[in-house]
């Protein structure tokens, strides 16, 4: 398929971000090509491709509440489309943690989000083995347990997504390398994207390139720091990207580890602790400092997927 010469709407990057808005902008835009996706590679080929797949409203910053709840919804909107298994979400806490994860509970409740929050590391044991009867972890002071959320084969949701969009007239390209935007003649508007395989003029552009946003930013000569005000009411002046990675894995296990004390499949569990962790083949200490893991059955089925707290990336990779 050879390249539009023009768009209502050009979206780049084929992954969860790209493709979401294609599908809901092609509600709005319904002629057949009004909406043109570039993707340098394939769907799901990037971070999407390879991202844990939960689905929760478990976050700090309070302005997400609404939204987290109304992207739940979506995803029960078509769980067999999405490959979203609903099985609720568990956020497991040692004392530190107690106070903040009491906030979120409040700020579900305001909204009507359903959950049940656990206090006291005696009641928290007595929860968990009512799930799991071989619970062990200590020192955990409160749970959080989503009754709504849980987590998706997240290759299958964006071709899901990708299906829902060009069933609604949206062109998806791939193999098509954005190397620049085309601006106005007296201003800065970008009124087209340049390609390897031509340019498309268009009246709007959405970039959901994921980590390769800062390239785009980059070409569009937009600020390099980002002046913030902190708490001492002074000026701080910071990088405008900065990349975290976490670090996570998965290990082979039984088809039926992990299941339920009445045989059903578990909530996601997302255990964070302060205990300190030793090697169970080594038994040196791996680390004395608060420590989190989640896991869930994995991408593939084959095992359960789990990661560590994310540390700073200080180099960036190169755009490929």
């Amino acid at each position: 398929m050879s390249l539009p010469t023009k768009a209502k709407v050009v979206i780049i990057g084929g992954g969860i971000h790209g493709l979401s808005t294609a599908w809901k902008l092609s509600e709005t835009y319904k002629n057949p090509g009004d909406i043109v996706v570039l993707e340098k590679k394939d769907t799901a080929a990037g971070a999407s491709g390879i991202a844990c797949g939960v689905v929760r409203n478990n976050y700090f910053q309070p302005a997400m509440r609404e939204l987290m709840a109304h992207s739940v919804s979506v995803w029960e909107s078509d769980p067999k489309a999405f490959k979203y298994n609903p099985v609720g979400y568990l956020q497991i806490s040692p004392e530190v943690m107690h106070e903040d994860v009491a906030s979120i509970y409040k700020q579900q409740k305001a909204i009507g989000y359903e959950s049940t929050f656990i206090e006291g590391e005696k009641d928290c044991a007595n929860y968990m083995k009512g799930i799991f009867d071989d619970w062990q972890a200590q020192g955990i002071t409160s749970i959080l347990h989503e009754k709504k959320g849980g987590y998706a084969f997240n290759k299958d949701s964006i071709k899901a997504l990708e299906n829902k969009s060009t069933s609604n007239g949206v062109q998806v390209m791939k193999g098509v390398k954005v190397t620049g935007f085309k601006r106005g003649s007296n201003s800065k508007a970008v009124t087209g994207v340049e390609t390897d395989k031509g340019t498309i003029d268009c009246e709007q552009v959405v970039i959901g390139a994921g980590p390769w946003a800062r390239d785009f930013w980059n070409m569009l000569e937009l600020p390099k720091t980002a002046n913030i005000k902190g708490k001492d009411g002074k000026m701080h002046v910071t990088d405008m990207w900065t990349y975290w990675m976490l670090q996570e894995g998965v290990i082979g296990v039984e088809p039926d580890f992990l299941k339920t004390n009445d045989g059903k499949q578990p909530p996601v569990v997302h255990v964070d602790s302060t205990a300190p962790l030793y090697s169970d083949k080594t038994k040196k200490l791996i680390t004395d400092k608060i420590w989190g893991i989640y896991y869930k059955p994995d991408i593939e089925g084959l095992g359960v997927q789990g990661g560590t707290s994310p540390y700073i990336v200080k180099k960036h990779y190169k755009r490929i």
